[in-house]
């Protein structure tokens, strides 16, 4: 994947078509329209970015679409984005602020704990 940025309108579609996948452009603007409100113009618009970004992938007949980057692989590239553009590239620092900030329950901190000593 060659770092795609996705905009926060094009991460609401992506979530509809990650949840519904293979679908239809046409399905895509009738669940657009109801989970959040968009017409078919927007919609179709929003999904031509995601083609040229070549998130979705397009196909006939029925331009049927299907996602191309996975949420995971989109959440990871949002996470290293956010951490060098507000801690500078440092993961310690941005795990600093989010414990100085957050209320762990024991259980969180164990799994968090797990993860770490597993990354080691």
């Amino acid at each position: 994947m060659d770092n795609i940025k996705l905009f926060d309108s094009e991460l609401r579609l992506m979530e509809i078509i990650w949840s519904n996948a293979p679908i239809s452009a046409k399905e895509i603007s009738l669940l657009a329209n109801q989970e959040i409100g968009w017409n078919k113009n927007t919609t179709y618009t929003i999904l031509k970015k995601l083609v040229q970004k070549e998130a979705v992938k397009r196909s006939e007949p029925g331009f049927i679409c299907t996602f191309l980057v996975t949420r995971e692989q989109i959440q990871i590239e949002e996470t290293k984005s956010l951490i060098d553009k507000l801690y500078n590239g440092s993961i310690k620092a941005f795990f600093s602020t989010f414990l100085q900030n957050e209320s762990l329950n024991e259980e969180e901190l164990k799994e968090l704990k797990r993860i770490i000593d597993k990354k080691n």
